[in-house]
């Protein structure tokens, strides 16, 4: 019986591993060190077809990443325009409330989008970088625009 009890606890722990994710922040942030701070949100963007907002095209500098703002959803899109093999990614930064950053990353290589679904405070202004991924600590963004939704 002891036996029997010992196989049913191990049972019960590998489901109850099978079914509990890591947060968010840990499953999508292992790409950014960074992602780790309690102000920085790091999303790992689901592969999408089309988009919505306002967009622009960084310089080939900062991998011709596209990115568009759907400012009413709180979306982010981005479209790796390089076949570079890094990670195209987005940026928005604001000074408002509790998530100072967040970071949307297109893993999925060159002529994809990837959607991040962030949740920003509405008031004052917040800006938009495009770039790319070299490393978990090296990164290039520039900057495109600045946008406010008071």
């Amino acid at each position: 019986m002891k036996t029997l009890r010992v196989g049913f606890v191990a049972l019960v722990a590998a489901v109850t591993g099978v079914f509990v994710a890591p947060a968010p922040s840990m499953a999508d942030g292992d790409y950014y060190d960074a992602c780790s701070a309690s102000w920085v949100s790091c999303q790992t963007g689901t592969r999408v077809y089309s988009t919505a907002g306002y967009c622009e095209t960084i310089v080939a500098e900062y991998g011709s990443t596209r990115i568009c703002v759907d400012y009413d959803g709180d979306y982010v899109y981005v479209y790796d325009g390089a076949g570079d093999q890094n990670s195209a990614m987005g940026y928005i930064s604001n000074n408002i409330g509790d998530v100072l950053d967040r970071h949307c990353r297109n893993p999925y290589g060159a002529g994809t989008w990837a959607r991040c679904n962030f949740d920003w405070a509405e008031a004052g202004p917040k800006d938009v970088s495009a770039g790319i991924r070299f490393s978990s600590t090296s990164w290039r963004y520039g900057y495109l625009w600045t946008f406010s939704n008071y």
